[in-house]
């Protein structure tokens, strides 16, 4: 397990390019004057009697964007958070009840851009200590894990398309189980992908 989470470690710490929203729709022209808020998710990485899993979550019906959706904890920087790491952990707490002295950092993936103007870095950290999960209320309906090997196996990954704003948009799926791992978090997850095959 440890040399796994070494060779994260590794993978992470090399300068990669940012993935984004836009990648499998080459002809979307975006504004060059655009700007982007900064925003911090986990990827929160958990020791199971099966191996090493990933922890994500379901996003609440009620909310009023991408509701229902799966999703890391996290969410943006505000003024009091240090860094997109801190927003990160800060948030995870509020959203599952993850305390940050429980996560150990490995590294963070290259910023993606996503369709609703968010620069979100993916920040990849072990959970060394257990701790009992509380989805937040009205924001988190479930948490759940999936095995690692699962989302980090390029050959589980499809692209699918739908209609958004009028034109077609394709985008990566990694579907497990009754989960729909799509979007902005199926494609971060395929970028991890990338960087340790390197």
């Amino acid at each position: 397990m440890r040399s796994t989470l070494d060779h994260f470690r590794t993978a992470l710490a090399q300068t990669g390019v940012g993935s984004s929203d836009f990648d499998l729709n080459p002809d979307t022209v975006l504004p060059a004057e655009r700007t982007l808020r900064p925003a911090g998710v986990l990827a929160p990485i958990i020791e199971t009697d099966q191996g090493l899993s990933l922890l994500l979550t379901k996003r609440s019906a009620a909310l009023k964007h991408h509701p229902g959706q799966i999703a890391f904890p996290g969410g943006k920087q505000d003024e009091g958070d240090f860094d997109v790491i801190a927003a990160a952990l800060r948030e995870a707490h509020e959203e599952i009840g993850l305390p940050p002295d429980c996560v150990e950092i490995l590294g963070a993936l290259p910023p993606h851009e996503t369709v609703t103007s968010f620069q979100v870095t993916p920040v990849i950290g072990f959970v060394h200590k257990p701790f009992s999960i509380v989805p937040e209320p009205g924001e988190v309906d479930e948490v759940f894990s999936v095995p690692l090997d699962h989302v980090l196996n390029p050959d589980n990954y499809i692209i699918q398309s739908r209609r958004w704003r009028g034109q077609m948009r394709h985008y990566f799926v990694v579907p497990y189980g009754p989960y729909y791992i799509w979007g902005a978090t199926a494609r971060m997850l395929r970028a991890w992908t990338e960087i340790i095959q390197k």
